[in-house]
């Protein structure tokens, strides 16, 4: 019992640490296609991609980009594409 225990503090410290990286993944593909060097960055293999749509969408709406859900034809989960030009 002991052990499932350790199981889910290990869980509970990994799953914010990975949320985090994925929204400073997200943030940095909304700042370089706002910067003009790309046109269009596609995140894909996020393990929180659903969770990151909404935030997403007001940092690349506030940026002047758009931010476009890719969901996947397996039901496994979501991309997220950003790209220039009009929302």
């Amino acid at each position: 019992m002991a052990e499932l225990a350790s199981d889910r503090d290990t869980v509970g410290q990994i799953v914010p640490l990975v949320l985090e990286r994925e929204l400073q993944i997200v943030r940095e593909a909304i700042a370089m296609v706002a910067s003009g060097s790309a046109p269009r960055v596609t995140i894909a293999g996020l393990r929180f991609g659903e969770a990151l749509i909404e935030p997403g969408r007001g940092w690349a709406l506030e940026a002047g980009v758009r931010l476009t859900p890719l969901w996947r034809a397996d039901e496994a989960g979501v991309d997220l594409a950003i790209e220039a030009g009009p929302r």
